[in-house]
């Protein structure tokens, strides 16, 4: 198994994919969750549950999981999409979104390289490996707990902007599209999010600019890109790609794999799988994890679009009102924030609600 010790990590670092393509009709006891964070075995070989009657309750609720227009053509109403993202973001912290004007080529050309960059030999990918100084490179652990119970999978985590926090060496160059199809995929999923937050705001009853200038400014705010890949798992059903976690960054665009399904998300204390379609706590941060599978490996590109780094972060004064509605959360830059989620790695959301102890005092 390829692995190291540098960096900073407590242990040396095995990639997940040597161990799957190892052949190994077991996986190790390290990637082994407790039997209440198991997933069910629905998903397992080819995504079916072994319970018909099971399966079918699941899918009426799947219907549920809001999809939102975002085509100006809509109805031709921005306050109709305004209304229903609010809506989506109030209840479940989540929603896919259709006509959003990403290109689909793009959308594949994306998908592609980086199912290129994972198909390269080990030593290429070596060449890349991150510390969990910056998670900038290629990974396979989050969080820097001796003897922590990891994922089955392996990352790939770029800074694009600010560009003081971007480290060229570790933008591949393999496959060749890689980088320039990575940048073009980003300011396009950067603009949906500008897009997306005029909305938001529009649902908060604010000037459709005010969260963008929380951020910021749209050249301020900060943008990473997080590459998923789970490779297959011959005992899905006792791991997890993903532990249940909720994203630190102010908002999260996932393109999802387009053929395997795998993503849950925590709706009235029950996980529902995600079917791909192409705040002061007003707005949720949805807890999310991610299965594998036995038969077929998954990809999917996360793009988080971030406050700016050293910027005092608070509930914006327009929607707190002491005593009905006080602060949830004490200040704090989002860096700070962010370096408090890191130590311990995915942690379903405990990390977060620590943080509203410490605001109230309890």
């Amino acid at each position: 198994m390829e692995g190291d010790a540098a960096g900073g990590w407590p242990e040396p670092v095995v990639r997940v994919q040597s161990l799957s393509e190892s052949g190994a009709a077991t996986i190790p006891a390290r990637y082994v969750k407790p039997e209440p964070e198991r997933p069910k075995a629905e998903l397992s070989g080819g995504g079916r549950r072994s319970n018909d009657d099971e399966y079918d309750d699941e899918e009426e609720e799947e219907k549920a999981i809001p999809v939102v227009d975002l085509s100006p053509a809509a109805g031709g109403d921005p306050a109709a999409t305004a209304r229903a993202v609010s809506a989506a973001c109030r209840e479940w912290g989540f929603f896919q979104a259709v006509n959003h004007g990403v290109p689909g080529d793009l959308l594949r050309r994306a998908r592609a390289a980086w199912r290129g960059f994972f198909a390269q030999p080990m030593e290429v990918k070596q060449r890349y490996g991150n510390s969990p100084a910056t998670y900038e490179g290629y990974g396979s652990r989050l969080g820097v707990e001796k003897g922590a119970v990891l994922d089955w999978g392996d990352y790939f985590f770029l800074h694009v902007r600010p560009p003081h926090l971007r480290s060229p060496d570790k933008w591949p160059h393999m496959p060749p599209d890689l980088r320039e199809t990575t940048e073009e995929y980003s300011r396009a999923v950067a603009s949906l999010c500008g897009r997306l937050l005029a909305a938001m705001s529009a649902g908060l009853s604010v000037a459709e600019t005010r969260l963008q200038e929380a951020f910021g400014g749209e050249d301020q705010a900060g943008v990473c890109v997080r590459v998923n890949y789970y490779p297959r798992c011959p005992q899905p059903e006792l791991t997890l790609g993903l532990s249940s976690h909720s994203d630190p960054g102010g908002m999260t665009v996932l393109l999802a794999d387009d053929r395997v399904r795998g993503l849950q998300v925590r709706r009235r204390g029950a996980w529902v799988t995600v079917h791909p379609v192409l705040t002061n706590a007003t707005y949720r941060s949805v807890e999310h994890r991610v299965m594998v599978n036995a038969d077929e490996d998954r990809l999917s590109v996360a793009l988080f679009y971030n406050p700016k780094s050293d910027l005092p972060l608070a509930p914006m004064p327009e929607l707190v009102s002491p005593p009905e509605r006080p602060p949830l959360y004490k200040p704090m830059t989002f860096d700070e924030y962010r370096l408090y989620i890191r130590r311990k790695g995915p942690k379903g959301k405990s990390q977060v609600d620590s943080l509203k102890a410490a605001a109230d005092g309890s």
